[in-house]
């Protein structure tokens, strides 16, 4: 399944029509939730079979399709399907909770109700929407979420299934460590820069936090503040996400295997000293990228256990995340029995090379670069 997020644009009116239909379906959502905290505890179908009558008690939610009224009741039993496989593991979790008003962001329309006409998004019982298509999607749509970010904007995410479609064979292998000096080091030299977009936005988002601060709760101007601060996070959230995307791809394109330390991210960050770093150092999202990705082009990413990989010094004195890189590699070599490199290939490959972190955003890779 590939996600198409797309942003939407819509008037006042039909923008009250949305914030009405996210209302409506936050009180299902909670209908739903109180039914199971009940001492009958109905199931998922007694709980959809009771969505009729509750319609005849709230006429109002026969404004809302009906689908996305019981894709409600599906989201709840999903939350807690996902709380069971938690605790399952060993993990300690709470119950769900009721949600407030501005804490539910999104509805679903599950395959019907909606369609695209003449660059309008058609919902049914909402209108008809202004959307940017800056991408075509292909394959079928098994979903549609719309939601409303905290900064106010709204967006259409459509699930789409489809076909994975693998690349060409490649025959080169790379290993890859991620650093805090360097975001990361491979084995053909490549050192990309750090881009930090959490610290360099960091001054901007205090300022906004302090403008917050200042303001009277339930104020417009506290309102205000809220979404600017809201839209200064959206930008490095999509900043990093870009740089991320387009760094994991070049891998992908490149590689028909890349390997990977098997880090414990959620561990690390416990460290508070390096915490903030590791985190804005973004290396957990960027590993779940590089591995979707290459599962969907046919392309293999191997995780080694990451011991000692910056402590052994078997190829001479070396950078510490370059000699690191080079272990990783020999790890996964030792594991799957992938071909040795050549003396005169290591050889080459010791000279470094600095990536600025605006090189992989503005080429879409790791540019200018050996073996691409």
């Amino acid at each position: 399944m590939l996600a198409y997020k797309f942003r939407l644009y819509p008037s006042r009116k039909l923008e009250e029509k949305l914030l009405r239909t996210l209302n409506l379906c936050r009180f299902v959502y909670n209908w739903a939730l109180e039914g199971l905290n009940g001492k009958e505890k109905p199931n998922l179908y007694e709980l959809k079979r009771g969505l009729p009558r509750l319609k005849e008690e709230r006429p109002e939610l026969k404004d809302v399709y009906s689908q996305v009224l019981q894709s409600e009741v599906l989201k709840l039993y999903d939350n807690l399907r996902t709380l069971a496989a938690l605790k399952r593991n060993g993990r300690r979790v709470g119950k769900l909770r009721f949600k407030g008003e501005g804490w539910f962001k999104s509805f679903t329309y599950p395959q019907f109700g909606f369609k695209i006409e003449n660059k309008k998004l058609v919902l049914s019982k909402v209108g008809e929407i202004p959307i940017k298509l800056h991408r075509e999607m292909k394959g079928k749509i098994k979903r549609l979420t719309i939601k409303r970010e905290r900064s106010g904007k709204w967006y259409a995410i459509f699930q789409i299934e489809d076909e994975p479609k693998p690349l060409p064979k490649a025959e080169k292998t790379i290993g890859v460590d991620m650093g805090i000096k360097h975001f990361l080091t491979d084995t053909e030299g490549r050192q990309v820069e750090n881009p930090r977009f959490y610290e360099k936005s960091l001054k901007r988002v205090r300022e906004f936090h302090r403008q917050l601060s200042k303001k009277r709760k339930g104020s417009k101007n506290r309102e205000k503040a809220k979404i600017k601060l809201a839209r200064a996070y959206e930008r490095l959230v999509n900043q990093r996400d870009d740089f991320l995307h387009k760094l994991s791809r070049f891998y992908v394109n490149n590689y028909g295997a890349v390997a990977v330390e098997d880090l414990n991210i959620s561990g690390m960050a416990k460290n508070h000293h390096l915490a903030q770093k590791i985190l804005d150092a973004s290396w957990g999202k960027f590993l779940r990228f590089l591995s979707y990705k290459a599962g969907r082009a046919g392309r293999t990413v191997v995780k080694v256990n990451p011991r000692g990989t910056s402590q052994e010094y078997k190829h001479g004195e070396l950078d510490r995340d370059y000699n690191a890189a080079l272990n990783i590699l020999e790890r996964a070599r030792v594991g799957l029995g992938w071909p040795e490199p050549t003396p005169v290939e290591m050889e080459h490959l010791r000279e470094l090379k600095a990536i600025p972190a605006s090189s992989v955003v503005e080429a879409g890779s790791p540019h200018p670069f050996r073996g691409g």
